[in-house]
């Protein structure tokens, strides 16, 4: 389930060459727990976007890319699974887990 998200977040959201893995996992882990928090917090999902990004939140900008991508998979969610799961932990753990896969489908595309 969390799977598709996050290959579509991290397909979405670029790894820059200056930051290492463990950061990079880290602020899209804080977009994903971002996302959570306004679904949690009843922030309707055509505003979910804008609702963040007016928080002027602590990752590059560029990963705000993935939220629609998150926002399409958290608000398919009921709200009572939500409150009993850290997406935002989930999502860094399984980043860091699939870190070399996610490259390597983000250097295919590319070339394509």
């Amino acid at each position: 389930m969390i799977r598709i998200a996050l290959a579509a977040a991290l397909l979405a959201a670029p790894a820059y060459a200056s930051e290492s893995k463990e950061q990079s996992c880290k602020y899209q882990g804080q977009v994903m727990a971002a996302v959570q928090q306004a679904r949690l917090d009843r922030v309707k999902q055509e505003e979910v976007e804008q609702v963040i990004l007016d928080s002027n939140p602590e990752w590059p900008e560029a990963y705000s890319n993935a939220i629609p991508q998150l926002a399409n998979h958290v608000y398919a969610m009921k709200r009572r699974d939500l409150k009993e799961a850290d997406l935002g932990a989930l999502f860094e753990q399984q980043c860091l887990q699939n870190w070399d896969q996610i490259q390597a489908m983000q250097k295919q595309l590319k070339s394509n």
